[in-house]
C-alpha cells in the first residue's frame, strides 16, 4: 500500500499542546511552537515571570494561544495551575514540550566534583525533575495517547568543555525519558529527548566559551552547518504526527551529524 501523508497545514489540526520554555524569538521552544502551529495545532504558552512576559506575550499572540500563563517550576503550585487550566478549558492534551534548564552560576561554572548540594539540587530540579512532574500531570490529559518532548544536549553522553554539571543533569533527563516512555507506552504516549547542536539561545549564553563550541560544531559536523531553531522545530513536530507513533524513548539528534564525529 502506498502511504498517504496528511496535508501539512492540518496534520495536527484538533491537537492541543503545551509549550514551556519560550523566552524570546531565538528560543528553541519558539521554533518548535511555530512548527506545531503551522501544522494546525492549538497551543498553550507559558512565560517565566513578569520580566519575561513582555518578550513572550507578542509571540503567544502570533501563535493565537488561547492559554497564556506564568510558569516558574521553582514556584510552588505554578506547574499544577497550568495543568488545571488546561484540564478545565480543553479537557485534553496531545503533546507537551519541555524546553527549560537551569543551573546556578557557581555550580555551572565549576568542576562537577566541586558542586555543592544546593547547586546540584537546583540544577536537577529545574532541568530534570520538572519534566518528570509535567509528564505526571500530562498523563491523565492524554486520554487518546500523545507525545512528550524535552530538550537535551550531546554533553549528556560525552564530556564537553564548560558544560559541567548540566551534562550530569541532561544524562539524568535522558534516563527519565527512557523510563517514562516504557511506563506510558501502553497508553499510546510517546516520549522523546531532542538533542540540537549548539544554538545561540539565551540559555546557552551562560556557558563559558560557547562561541568556540559553535565554531567547532560548524567546522566539524558532516553538514558543515549550524542548526537553526526552525530545523529543531520541524524535526520535533514530525514526531508529534501519527506517522511517528512507533517512535519513542530515544534521543533525536538535530545537529548536522556532529554527534557521530570523534
Amino acid at each position: 500500500m502506498i502511504p498517504v501523508f496528511p496535508d501539512t497545514k492540518v496534520a495536527l489540526k484538533g491537537k492541543k499542546g503545551l509549550i514551556v520554555g519560550i523566552a524570546n524569538d531565538q528560543s528553541i521552544a519558539w521554533g518548535c511552537a511555530r512548527a506545531f502551529r503551522a501544522l494546525g495545532a492549538e497551543l498553550a504558552v507559558t512565560y517565566l515571570n513578569d520580566r519575561a512576559k513582555k518578550h513572550v506575550e507578542p509571540l503567544a499572540r502570533a501563535l493565537e494561544a488561547p492559554i497564556f500563563m506564568p510558569l516558574d517550576v521553582m514556584v510552588e503550585g505554578q506547574t499544577e495551575q497550568v495543568f488545571e487550566r488546561i484540564a478545565s478549558e480543553w479537557g485534553q492534551l496531545d503533546f507537551l514540550l519541555h524546553s527549560i534548564a537551569f543551573s546556578p552560576k557557581e555550580a555551572l561554572h565549576g568542576r562537577v566534583v566541586d558542586v555543592g548540594r544546593d547547586g546540584f539540587l537546583k540544577t536537577m530540579d529545574v532541568s530534570c525533575w520538572s519534566f518528570m512532574r509535567m509528564a505526571h500531570l500530562a498523563e491523565p490529559l492524554m486520554k487518546n495517547g500523545g507525545t512528550m518532548f524535552t530538550m537535551t544536549y550531546y554533553g549528556s553522553q560525552m564530556v564537553v568543555k564548560n558544560y559541567n554539571v548540566m551534562g550530569v543533569a541532561k544524562a539524568a533527563l535522558e534516563a527519565a525519558v527512557r523510563y517514562i516512555a516504557a511506563e506510558l507506552g501502553p497508553k499510546g504516549i510517546r516520549v522523546h529527548a531532542i538533542s540540537p547542536g549548539p544554538l545561540a539561545t539565551r540559555a546557552a549564553s551562560g556557558i563559558p566559551e560557547f562561541d568556540d563550541l559553535m565554531d567547532k560544531a560548524q567546522s566539524t559536523a558532516p553538514t558543515r552547518s549550524l542548526v537553526s531553531i526552525e530545523d529543531v522545530g520541524n524535526a520535533t513536530a514530525f514526531l508529534a504526527l501519527d506517522g511517528a507513533k512507533l517512535i519513542t524513548g530515544g534521543v533525536l539528534y538535530v545537529d548536522g551529524g556532529y554527534h557521530i564525529i570523534d
